[in-house]
């Protein structure tokens, strides 16, 4: 038990809102709590309040997180209140310890992926589907799942989504998983959950230890719940109201695992009586980047928030159009050096974001030419299925040449050159990814250079995020909990964020959600940009978007560098090309590079070929541009 001094630091420093929730230890309570509210700090001494009132033991309580890393950190906070006891895990892992202790019969080997099964059923697809990532399929069918969707139910309760693949295509593959799932006499991680309800539904003895047991429930990041954890959260319950939930449903942005934030919305009409607190006082943010995300603020439905900034004025976030991507990229490096130079922001305090991780390659690439350090947090690009497999390809052929030995491989994997609409994120990603190495090879390549040199280049130039130090490069999904003093969000485009697919209605609502969960990462500089079609979100924060002309590449230096090209792979005994393309001069002519630092910023001038005709190329747009540089 506490002894007065802890308890008086239970609420320490808490404001009005957070101290309501904190002194309401009897459920049901519902605390809608804004980006950078303080919702743990909040959920965290309210538990450790009814252990001080006498509300509750320690050991009655059951705390529920969505990730083993929050209940870890939700225990170690409770244990500096000297609140040790609770318990605090995930749905998963809860499932599974209230199942070896009341059904361990009925618990087989749990899949580590659902990948391991899948990729059998994927390998026999007909051609225009068989290069599909088997991550698309495993998070078609996890998502089925967790609505409690059966291979049988499963067309039925399409609606407007659209799957990976064909619907009657996706139902046999879903089909032949279960079955032979169930011949290996394993389980995945939504049957974990399936099966503890069904024993909470037929095994009466059960239900009645195990409420005996857990008496009061605290569900973290509820807007995330899906169908699945719900209906196992209520076999928990029954009929009992010792409920806080915690959620914010701006923030809800995983409806493909199922996950909707009506479960949080709909807790004051299941619960008439329950206490209601809003948490909108934000400490992350500077109050100008809470001007801006306010500004969608009346298209995200739901349940009204406004945050309202406790950190004194900073810098208004920069809005800004740049002529195309290469001088967005080139921008954001700008920037990046001048906050770490100038600013003495580290450059772990930075971020760039982005909507699917085919796009971490400029940054990965123009942070290397830099000397910026850099990691990106989930997908970097060598660590990609395409890539990997790629290399795995390419090592048996170390002695060949790079750029039609690379080709060759891509297409081996279904490379296609002109992408085609309608393509899930996992193959879009894997078809940039396929063909940035194409590009990248044939940029290598002068000849003479191997497969196995072009590894090593690659290596070189990609490795460095290994490190897991520098600027952090992540998608919009995985920095929801995280913040960053400098946030940068690019490419705020038509396509891009709205993603193309987001086509129905929920789909766009999630995609703005997605864009304010990315603002109110930034805490003291925000800076959104874009290259082509701005998105509509744009204009809903009340941006006055711009779309400058590209500007055009110089005739005269064009023809120019096409001769020099010319004589030069003449003398080279190779074919034009590969000295360089067409469209890598067309660029050339249209950035006219000053040095060696701008012309390695050019797409399409890897470090080779900048030793190798560097100094000829700047020689020749010497020569050639009007008025000379």
């Amino acid at each position: 038990m506490f002894d007065p001094v802890d308890a008086t630091r239970v609420f320490a420093g808490l404001n009005d809102e957070q101290r309501r929730a904190v002194e309401a230890v009897r459920g049901p309570v519902c605390v809608l709590a804004g980006a950078g509210s303080g919702k743990t700090t909040t959920i965290t001494r309210r538990i450790a309040n009814q252990v001080v009132t006498g509300a509750f033991e320690p050991s009655a309580i059951l705390a529920v997180t969505f990730t083993d890393k929050a209940a870890g950190e939700m225990r170690e906070r409770l244990a500096k209140l000297g609140v040790p006891g609770v318990a605090a895990r995930t749905f998963h892992s809860a499932a599974l310890a209230q199942l070896h202790h009341f059904a361990r019969d009925r618990v087989g080997e749990v899949l580590p992926s659902k990948a391991l099964i899948l990729k059998q059923s994927a390998n026999t697809l007909p051609v225009p589907f068989r290069f599909r990532p088997v991550g698309d399929l495993a998070t078609e069918v996890e998502r089925a799942k967790n609505k409690r969707l059966t291979p049988e139910t499963y067309l039925d309760a399409l609606g407007d989504h659209e799957p990976p693949i064909p619907a009657d295509l996706m139902v046999k593959v879903f089909r032949q998983y279960e079955r032979r799932k169930e011949a290996q006499g394993r389980i995945d991680f939504e049957d974990l959950l399936e099966l503890a309800i069904r024993l909470y539904e037929e095994d009466d003895g059960a239900v009645e230890t195990f409420r005996a047991r857990y008496r009061a429930f605290t569900v973290d990041e509820y807007q995330d719940v899906n169908l699945l954890q719900q209906t196992l959260l209520e076999r928990w319950l029954g009929e009992r109201d010792d409920l806080c939930v915690v959620g914010d449903d701006y923030q809800s942005i995983y409806s493909f695992t199922g996950a909707t934030p009506e479960h949080l919305l709909a807790v004051p009409r299941r619960f008439p009586h329950a206490t209601v607190v809003r948490l909108e006082e934000n400490y992350r943010s500077t109050p100008e980047i809470l001007e801006l995300a306010n500004g969608l603020v009346p298209k995200l439905g739901g349940a009204r928030k406004v945050l309202r900034a406790v950190r004194p004025a900073g810098p208004e976030p920069v809005v800004k159009a740049l002529a195309d991507p290469a001088d967005e990229v080139e921008s954001v490096v700008a920037q990046v050096t001048a906050f770490n130079r100038d600013g003495g922001v580290p450059y772990e305090e930075m971020a760039v974001l982005y909507r699917v991780n085919s796009r971490s390659e400029d940054f990965e690439e123009a942070f290397s030419r830099a000397g910026i350090p850099y990691q990106v947090r989930g997908g970097a690009f060598l660590a990609r299925p395409a890539a990997r497999q790629m290399l795995r390809v390419l090592g048996r052929s170390a002695g060949a040449g790079a750029a039609e030995t690379v080709r060759g491989a891509a297409e081996a994997q279904g490379f296609i050159e002109a992408i085609p609409e309608g393509l899930g994120e996992e193959e879009l990603t894997r078809q940039n990814d396929l063909a940035r190495l194409v590009r990248l090879a044939e940029e290598f390549d002068d000849g003479t250079r191997t497969v196995a040199d072009f590894l090593t280049d690659l290596e070189a130039r990609f490795g460095a995020e290994s490190q897991g130090r520098g600027v952090n490069l992540l998608t919009y999904h995985r920095a929801k909990g995280l913040e960053f003093e400098v946030v940068f969000l690019p490419r705020l485009e038509e396509g891009e964020l709205p993603f193309k697919r987001a086509r129905s209605r929920g789909a766009l609502a999630e995609e703005r959600r997605l864009l304010y969960v990315g603002m109110t990462r930034a805490k003291g500089h925000l800076e959104l940009t874009w290259a082509g079609k701005p998105s509509r979100f744009l204009e809903e924060l009340g941006v006055v978007v711009s779309r400058p002309a590209p500007r055009a590449p110089d005739g005269t230096v064009v023809k120019a560098l096409k001769a020099w090209r010319l004589e030069r792979a003449r003398g080279d005994g190779v074919p034009a090309f590969v000295v360089f393309h067409d469209k890598t001069l067309d660029e050339i002519a249209r950035r006219l590079p000053r040095d060696r630092n701008q012309l390695a910023a050019v797409p399409g001038i890897g470090p080779a070929k900048l030793d190798r005709y560097g100094d000829e190329l700047l020689a020749t747009l010497a020569g050639a541009a009007p008025g000379g540089l």
